[in-house]
């Protein structure tokens, strides 16, 4: 049968759509052609890659950190008038609730449970890390988990430290506010898809913005970025904080205002015997700021063991005994800034200072305990105040002649317990400078933060935030994997010495040499067998390239890596293996002049997996 003209002559479907499409207008890219990135394709890598990209990022984390902390604070208020019928519960006294006039200042025993019934299942179901203080979860992801926060923890630590402090819960809003400034860096890094370094600078900027837009402290939101949360002061890293803090700083004068946090009274060193003084309260304020780290989870493993219900109903249930302690104790509702603030007036008698110290401690740890949620910063602040100013009605009723003012000494006692528990004595200094606007207190401030500190540090190995951390078995000072070579040492896995270089031997003939071995690089004697060091590939290739290949010998190339002996522990092993260049060392004899084996990654690598498997390599 004969074919049809369309039989006769097939078109594949391909062909056919190709003949079919129009030919595009002259200068119009063809649809299915490579295209150039552009817009987002193109503003990616480099918001990624490059360093004004990280700048920007610093840009826009500073900004989301700065309305962020506006957003927090109008949720505290929010809550707290809604709860307690007030502006600030602690500056009011036992009185009634407006919204409840009926139940006059007992009220206060059912705010703390009314809030834990809606932030304890919140922070149950969605974000677990929103419970406690939040500054040890953002260093913890920083040192571990190359930054990343679940995007969710702003939102859920915003809500839930709002309706805990709206309700009375003893905690302040230093903690929250890094939490969430670092959630929002950790997001918009993830949204971008920034490497792991970058990642952590922008937590680091997202921390510091919190802390500046809240307390008007640009400086001081810096500091306590890089002295708690990064914990690195690379000239990259200190610059885009800065600006993210100085961003974010710009963004909350402009709702706050640019008011000192604190008005303190006029001071001056009048005599240097003061001195003394500012230093026995530093002193004091160190072992206060342990104190208080001690009792915080005391009470927070009693809590743990008295509760058996669901962790959801925890905040509520536990909100009566809070209920109880804001009954007989209205200042210690809340942040209690107007509480700290007489207390630096000296409208306080010594007495009444040392309960209400003690009381917060108290609280504090309570509402913790509980499941609360909120920072211990501003507590501790308001502990120093206490303890500074009884300090110093004391020492003038002692030494009249000789005391300043009460209230110098209520703010150098807010620094100095502060260092005491934190251990960042340069976060101190500054957020002292910064909240008082008052240089005169510099140098008593300096004098009692470095006491402080040093007292801390000998009696305890953990700060307030890193000690949480170690009760559940994590070291950030530790490097990661260290803890599966705890025990072994470099015996255990070297390997047989490879063929060793001549140190008389000329580099030309050596080259092939190294150009075989597996590592790229071989160790270097002398013709009695003495160790001369290390000679790598591509230093015989840079130094082939440059000079006179007849007259340079192995030895003079050789270099002399952190030298790693037998008996040496693998983890000490393993920092010497990532400094030196090429990927293997020589093993030692004691003396360090005669080779008695060889370790790699490779062979480091292998010890931690069978570490982790529960068995430990045998010696070699």
């Amino acid at each position: 049968m004969p074919k049809s003209a369309d039989a006769a002559d097939p078109v594949r479907p391909a062909e056919a759509a190709t003949k079919a499409r129009p030919e595009p207008p002259v200068g119009e890219v063809p649809a299915g052609a490579p295209r150039l990135r552009h817009g987002a394709a193109a503003v990616l890598p480099a918001l990624r890659e490059t360093k004004g990209g990280l700048l920007v990022l610093a840009l826009l984390v500073g900004s989301g950190a700065g309305l962020g902390a506006i957003g927090f604070r109008w949720l505290i208020e929010t809550f707290t008038h809604v709860l307690s019928g007030h502006a600030d519960y602690s500056a009011a006294g036992r009185v009634a609730n407006a919204h409840v006039p009926w139940l006059g200042p007992w009220f206060v025993l059912l705010a703390p449970v009314a809030a834990g019934l809606v932030y304890g299942p919140l922070v149950q179901r969605f974000a677990k890390e929103a419970r406690g203080h939040g500054v040890p979860e953002v260093m913890y992801a920083v040192a571990r988990r190359g930054g990343r926060i679940a995007p969710q923890v702003a939102v859920v630590k915003s809500l839930a430290s709002a309706l805990c402090i709206g309700g009375g819960g003893s905690v302040g809003r230093e903690g929250p506010i890094v939490q969430i400034g670092s959630a929002l860096g950790s997001s918009l890094g993830g949204l971008v898809r920034v490497a792991e370094d970058r990642m952590r600078v922008l937590v680091a900027c997202g921390a510091a913005g919190g802390i500046a837009a809240t307390f008007n402290a640009p400086l001081a939101g810096v500091f306590f970025a890089m002295e708690l949360i990064l914990r690195d002061f690379t000239a990259e890293s200190f610059g885009m904080v800065v600006l993210a803090s100085v961003t974010s700083s710009v963004i909350g004068r402009a709702a706050f205002g640019d008011a000192p946090f604190l008005h303190p009274p006029a001071f001056q060193v009048t005599h240097l015997s003061e001195y003394l003084l500012f230093a026995l309260l530093g002193v004091l304020a160190g072992a206060a700021g342990v104190g208080f780290t001690r009792v915080l989870y005391l009470v927070e493993d009693a809590c743990d063991f008295a509760w058996r219900g669901p962790e959801w109903a925890r905040p509520a249930v536990g909100g009566l005994l809070l209920g109880g302690l804001l009954l007989a104790l209205p200042q210690m509702y809340g942040v209690g800034y107007p509480v700290l603030e007489d207390a630096i007036g000296g409208r306080y008698v010594i007495g009444f200072l040392l309960l209400l110290m003690l009381a917060k401690i108290a609280a504090t740890s309570l509402t913790i305990g509980i499941g609360g949620s909120g920072g211990v910063f501003a507590p501790s602040l308001f502990m120093g105040a206490m303890l500074g100013a009884a300090y110093g009605a004391a020492a003038h009723h002692l030494l009249p002649g000789a005391a300043g003012p009460v209230g110098a000494y209520g703010l150098i006692g807010m620094g100095a317990v502060f260092a005491g528990a934190a251990r960042a004595p340069i976060t101190a200094v500054i957020i002292m400078f910064e909240l008082t606007g008052e240089y005169s207190i510099i140098l008593p401030l300096m004098t009692a933060i470095v006491l402080a500190t040093g007292v801390s540090r000998a009696l305890s190995r953990d700060t307030v935030y890193t000690l949480k951390l170690r009760r559940r078995g994590i070291d950030i000072d530790e490097q990661p994997g260290s803890a599966f070579l705890a025990g072994l040492t470099v015996d255990a896995v070297m390997e047989p010495v490879p063929t060793a270089l001549d140190g008389a031997m000329p580099l030309a003939r050596a080259a092939g040499a190294l150009a075989r071995s597996p590592h790229g690089v071989l160790p270097v004697t002398a013709a009695d067998g003495t160790y001369l060091g290390t000679a790598t590939a591509r230093t015989a290739a840079e130094t082939l390239a440059d000079g006179d290949h007849d007259a340079t010998t192995v030895a003079t190339i050789a270099q002399l890596p952190r030298p790693v002996a037998t008996g040496t522990d693998l983890s000490t092993a393993l920092d010497a293996l990532v400094t030196a260049e090429g990927a293997g060392l020589p093993v030692l004899d004691p003396g360090h002049d005669r080779l008695v084996g060889w370790i790699t990654h490779q062979a480091v690598l292998g010890a931690m997996h069978t570490a982790a498997r529960g068995t430990v390599p045998a010696a070699r």
